[in-house]
């Protein structure tokens, strides 16, 4: 793979989508959860609504990328959450599909949905120092979902954005997985929006 056409890609992947990226993260939850003042309320609805956005990308776009993606199932996380609030003493019954909402994508527009999802692991880790710090809990107890990959974090996200460039570059679907990207963002903003 080429390293110029990925850096290329990656570039115009963050930058068309970069509006609905800033209007999620100016959400006053998506600002709560990096706040030194977030209290265990807050970080339980934080985690409840991301359990509802995790569980339906892996039921309803997963099955779309199983043969584009090859460890695609060591990128489930909904156990993680789930391990969370249950520690947390919280429930996490839900019937909502923020994501696929009863649409049917193609592999491209689905690629761009994972690249969102798969990129919220990046952001995990600097909540998860928020959340260690100003409310105890750690990748072991009350945080997994945060910790995301560890220490691989990186190596995950590097691995899955060349798999990403790979595909775009041979099915010539750019625009297809920016569509996915932005429909992805928007779609988590208006879910954390409407429930928080």
């Amino acid at each position: 793979m080429n390293d110029i056409h990925i850096a290329e890609f990656s570039k115009k992947l963050k930058e068309s989508t970069a509006l609905p990226h800033q209007q999620l993260e100016a959400l006053p939850i998506s600002k709560a959860i990096i706040s030194p003042d977030i209290d265990k309320d807050t970080y339980i609805k934080y985690l409840t609504l991301m359990h509802d956005i995790v569980k339906d990308a892996e039921e309803n776009i997963f099955p779309i990328l199983n043969t584009v993606i090859p460890d695609l199932e060591q990128r489930n996380k909904t156990l993680l959450i789930q391990a969370d609030l249950r520690f947390l003493g919280a429930t996490y019954t839900t019937n909502s599909k923020p994501v696929s909402n009863g649409n049917t994508f193609s592999t491209g527009f689905a690629m761009g949905v994972l690249y969102v999802i798969e990129g919220s692991s990046l952001g995990g880790r600097v909540i998860l120092k928020n959340i260690e710090k100003t409310l105890g809990y750690n990748s072991s107890n009350g945080a997994t979902y945060f910790s995301g990959y560890g220490d691989k974090t990186g190596t995950y996200w590097k691995a899955f954005i060349n798999k990403l460039s790979e595909y775009e570059k041979e099915n010539n679907d750019g625009e297809e997985i920016i569509k996915g990207a932005y429909y992805a963002f928007d779609a988590i903003k208006k879910h954390l929006a409407t429930h928080s």
